[in-house]
């Protein structure tokens, strides 16, 4: 049986203005949201107005000569990036190219009507493309003294598809050249989604089973709920879409030559560890235990984790709090310390 529900879109902010980036609104809301426009203005967007070769031309006046790592697909896979049938491996390659020469593909092969998929992710947009930024950027807020600026990539290829994953980082996606549409799904439809393996990965993250395009509620029937929760933004040109950290995405790059531009951020202090080695750890240590014990640490969890991060410690004096306190660059360092003295034993 093949899935027929349409998502709801995503909320649009028409004629959004750059004081509309209130990153604490976006946050509170905790709901994805189009800011209509407010990227209009771009340079690169403009020259991506003008056609393939004036976005290119533009393109190749900050490549700071550096390799960078391309994906290719064969024509038969659709442009989407995903496991060959048999699990032997990946349906693309992954090379290190020119940037220059990558481009020069990318819009020859705007001419082929069978082209190959290709795909630039993630690459950082200061290093490989310097100087680009100063006329092509997001005023954001500078973030607080303990916590890392945001990480802006730009990714560009022809008509592609990100498989359905999440990222561990709060998003702003900047549709530059070329028409997008991610899909998105609440991170509570985790199992709806049907998760691929930890790793090996397509891309670094973990991604659904399911083909977004024809997905086979037969083989996987709580797909239907999750796309009863889902939403789609189809975003233009100078468009943002804003979405919170865990929000799963597929994302599909409609024409033939797409450049999106993405801020990734975290709220949290740059001296605090990423939440998947805890997940790792915790299959290794909690998942096989028996369920009354497992429901006991849930609690735990709840009470030293998840709760009022002040609670735990609140009846206890400062001085013998420990980690029960506050967790400064100092304090996280001893605490990994500690953790890496335990695994080690």
């Amino acid at each position: 049986m093949i899935a027929t529900t349409c998502p709801r879109p995503v909320r649009v902010i028409p004629d959004a203005a750059a004081t509309d980036l209130s990153l604490d609104s976006l946050l509170e809301a905790q709901e994805p949201v189009i800011l209509r426009g407010v990227a209009a203005d771009w340079p690169l967007v403009a020259a991506g107005r003008r056609g393939i070769d004036a976005a290119i031309a533009y393109l190749k006046r900050f490549d700071a000569g550096r390799p960078v790592v391309a994906y290719t697909g064969d024509a038969s896979i659709g442009g989407r990036f995903f496991y060959r049938d048999d699990w032997s491996g990946f349906n693309f390659e992954a090379g290190r190219v020119a940037l220059g020469d990558y481009l020069d593909r990318v819009a020859a092969a705007a001419q082929d009507p069978a082209p190959p998929a290709l795909y630039l992710g993630s690459t950082d947009l200061d290093l490989y493309l310097p100087g680009l930024r100063g006329e092509n950027d997001l005023a954001l807020p500078p973030p607080p003294p303990d916590h890392d600026p945001p990480l802006v990539s730009i990714w560009i290829g022809n008509h592609t598809i990100a498989q359905t994953h999440y990222d561990m980082s709060n998003n702003l996606a900047v549709c530059v050249a070329g028409r997008r549409r991610f899909t998105l799904f609440p991170p509570a439809e985790v199992a709806n989604l049907y998760p691929g393996p930890l790793e090996p990965t397509p891309g670094g993250q973990v991604v659904s089973m399911v083909d977004l395009a024809a997905p086979d509620l037969d083989r996987y029937p709580r797909f239907a709920d999750a796309l009863a929760a889902a939403r789609v933004a189809d975003l233009e040109p100078g468009d943002v879409l804003f979405y919170p950290a865990l929000w799963w995405h597929h994302v599909e790059a409609l024409d033939p030559f797409n450049i999106l531009v993405n801020y990734w951020w975290n709220e949290t202090p740059a001296h605090t560890d990423t939440p998947m080695t805890t997940l790792l750890h915790a299959i290794l240590s909690l998942r096989d235990r028996s369920p009354a014990e497992k429901a006991a640490w849930r609690a735990m969890f709840d009470h030293y984790v998840f709760g009022d991060p002040a609670a735990a410690g609140a009846h206890l004096p400062e001085a013998v709090r420990g980690e029960l306190g506050p967790l400064d660059q100092r304090a996280a360092r001893r605490l990994r310390a500690k953790i890496a003295d335990r695994l080690n034993r």
